[in-house]
């Protein structure tokens, strides 16, 4: 199988979390699992930003005219497939991933596992969200579960209490 590039951007934009050490690559490695498991092949980026629950809860309004903090919010570059390029590197240009860091230690404490599993699964969620996947119908919500937990198995990080994938 080739070895598929991914160009992962990771800025943090906020003070209230401690980012624990190896968090990044763990994002790093999540992103390049979904797309291996999505069969991506081409060159991608992802920019993620880390914030803390008012900056989220700021764009949750601007964009979802939401106003409350949500955990992540996910902006696709791309629709249908096509994805505008960068023009220096080359690499199809994915979206842009929001983590509220705040959000996700509340969420990792309220489900009892690792603040690293939660970032993980709130990063794969993300990236099937650029890559076109949504979760308005039960059918894409079940589907889109599935692909989160195999990445999570994958990585080696535990299925949540709620789901458990049986072979």
């Amino acid at each position: 199988m080739t070895e598929n590039k991914i160009r992962v951007i990771i800025t943090n934009h906020q003070k209230a979390v401690k980012i624990p050490t190896g968090l990044r690559m763990l994002i790093r490695r999540c992103c390049h699992a979904v797309l291996q498991l999505e069969k991506f092949n081409a060159f991608a980026e992802i920019s993620i930003t880390f914030v803390d629950n008012e900056e989220i809860r700021k764009l949750n309004n601007q964009y979802r005219g939401i106003d409350a903090a949500t955990d992540v919010l996910s902006f696709p570059l791309g629709e249908n497939g096509e994805y505008d390029t960068n023009l220096e590197t080359g690499a199809k240009m994915l979206g842009d991933v929001v983590i509220s860091m705040e959000k996700a230690v509340e969420q990792a404490e309220a489900f009892g596992h690792s603040l690293q599993r939660e970032v993980g699964y709130l990063t794969a969620h993300s990236v099937l969200h650029l890559l076109g996947y949504d979760h308005a119908e039960n059918i894409e919500k079940v589907r889109m579960r599935e692909k989160e937990e195999l990445v999570m198995s994958q990585l080696g990080l535990p299925a949540s209490s709620s789901y458990v994938v049986y072979n």
